[in-house]
């Protein structure tokens, strides 16, 4: 009898693209702008993403539009999560104690720059995602954004929402 392993790429959806943008705004600010500049409608959800590590558990905040209309569906992601986290240090004779460390960890890591991801899924027009870009880059709070290539990344399975 033959066995048929599934891997997971096999229900990866490779039907989206990812906006990088980096600005030094909080996350409900940047919601709020986008909304206005790119007429959308994101609301934050009730769950964050949730990375757990060995030291700390860190918690990305998530926002969502759904363009009925248009059946896309866009994600605003945070990257960066800055948070405390308890680090085991050796004490010597008396074993080891946790210290308190002010820790910053990335929900794609090989992005540190990036402060917060753009998420577009669905079928979409090219030149969407061309003037989405062009648009975020005219924000005057906004430094850059630009497209970011999905095969280069290390850690894309934290993107499926």
């Amino acid at each position: 009898m033959q066995v048929h392993a599934l891997e997971i790429d096999d229900f990866e959806d490779s039907n989206f693209t990812l906006i990088s943008i980096h600005t030094s705004l909080s996350d409900y600010k940047l919601a709020y702008l986008l909304n206005r500049t790119l007429q959308t409608s994101f609301k934050r959800e009730k769950d964050s993403l949730v990375v757990e590590d060995e030291v700390q558990n860190a918690t990305f905040s998530v926002y969502n539009y759904e363009d009925e209309s248009q059946f896309i569906n866009w994600y605003l992601i945070a990257n960066k999560y800055h948070g405390v986290s308890k680090v085991p240090i050796a004490n010597g004779l008396f074993g080891t104690i946790n210290e308190t460390v002010n820790r910053t960890s990335y929900l794609i890591p090989e992005k540190k720059k990036t402060d917060f991801l753009v998420k577009i899924e669905g079928d979409f027009d090219p030149y969407l995602v061309h003037k989405t870009i062009q648009s975020i880059k005219d924000m005057e709070q906004v430094i850059t954004s630009y497209t970011i290539d999905i095969d280069t990344l290390k850690s894309k399975d934290f993107l499926i929402l």
